[in-house]
């Protein structure tokens, strides 16, 4: 018999995250531990990785769910889908359950990943905020060696926004560094296309989510005429069902997808998503959404195990001054995971 346990936790970033929902100081998430009574020195661990004011499942009775999946927990271990309308969570305990069938060392897929031979290339990724600022998290990617840079846009001025891009292309060519930005829906419908117009004079490799999710015909219209590749992002977020997601992709025929687990259901749920997507040849690439590095760990190893030749956005490990220790390590843009590195759960009480 399996028995769960879940403690909330606060991750404090190290600087100010800014997006175009605004800007991020802290960030609650949920641990969860699981194991069998049988063999309880096996325990594994899991991230319900909650979204405050994007995830499907933000509502009231999060923790009471989470306590009635405790309190139940033989039964959604069998049933997984029984909290598809809890995407977080079923990722949270799909995550655990891995873990503890995989040992309860954090090894959740085999693979060259985590026996520290290979590493995923990733996306350098530039938080809004000031012109200086920006700046600065620019040059310090470039001198880390990223080429790959992922620029949050929409909160500041355009013009500084455009200014900033053409530094950079001015700099690096395209063929050199892959630029790509975020709009995360910042942009009305009626401006969005003028402006992807003059983001394309710098060969911007895609923009995530241009206009605000729900907004089908409208994003439709965009993906058709964008001199930009469209990646949907928010508008996978609360897709659910098998009919509607390729309706979805049938309708909006956008050129990326952007898969965050954490928000679409976990692994099974983001593999249907991929299973889709590439039947219409749109190519994808994964993405952490704020993760601790319990869910940032996971997510990567999994990742690597797909094999995407593409730059990934797995560069979030770093940007919290109380994370939990980890294996994982970013080199030369690249995420490792070092096997000799050990684990520290110092922080957490489950008690």
């Amino acid at each position: 018999m399996y028995i769960l346990k879940w403690i909330k936790y606060n991750l404090t970033f190290k600087q100010a995250a800014g997006t175009s929902r605004g800007v991020l100081h802290t960030k609650s998430t949920y641990f969860l531990k699981i194991w069998d009574d049988s063999t309880p020195e096996i325990v594994g661990l899991g991230e319900c990785n909650l979204f405050a004011g994007l995830s499907s499942d933000d509502k009231p009775d999060y923790e009471l769910v989470l306590n009635k999946v405790c309190k139940n927990v033989n039964f959604y271990v069998q049933n997984l889908d029984a909290l598809k309308e809890w995407p977080s969570i079923r990722f949270g305990l799909e995550m655990a359950l891995i873990d503890n069938q995989q040992g309860g060392n954090r090894l959740l897929f085999s693979t060259d990943f985590t026996n520290g031979s290979a590493g995923i290339p990733i996306n350098g990724l530039i938080w809004m905020g000031e012109k200086r600022f920006m700046k600065n998290q620019i040059q310090e990617k470039l001198e880390q060696g990223f080429r790959c840079l992922k620029l949050k846009i929409g909160a500041i001025d355009f013009s500084d926004e455009l200014e900033l891009i053409r530094m950079v292309r001015e700099e690096f060519s395209s063929d050199i560094l892959e630029l790509r930005v975020d709009a995360n829906g910042a942009f009305e419908p009626a401006e969005a296309l003028e402006k992807l117009k003059k983001l394309a004079v710098f060969q911007i490799h895609s923009i995530e989510q241009p206009i605000r999710q729900g907004q089908q015909s409208e994003m439709k219209q965009l993906c058709s005429q964008s001199p930009i590749p469209i990646a949907l992002d928010e508008e996978l977020i609360g897709v659910k069902d098998s009919g509607e997601k390729e309706h979805l992709l049938n309708e909006i025929r956008p050129q990326y997808l952007i898969l965050k687990p954490a928000l679409l259901g976990g692994f099974s749920a983001s593999q249907e998503w991929i299973g889709l997507a590439e039947k219409q040849d749109i190519p994808w690439w994964i993405t952490s959404a704020l993760e601790s590095n319990i869910g940032l760990n996971a997510i990567a190893q999994w990742t690597y195990s797909l094999q995407s030749k593409m730059y990934q956005g797995l560069g979030t490990g770093q940007l919290y001054s109380n994370n939990v220790k980890s294996p994982l390590l970013i080199e030369k843009a690249r995420l490792f995971y070092n096997p000799q590195s050990e684990w520290d759960f110092a922080n957490l009480n489950f008690e």
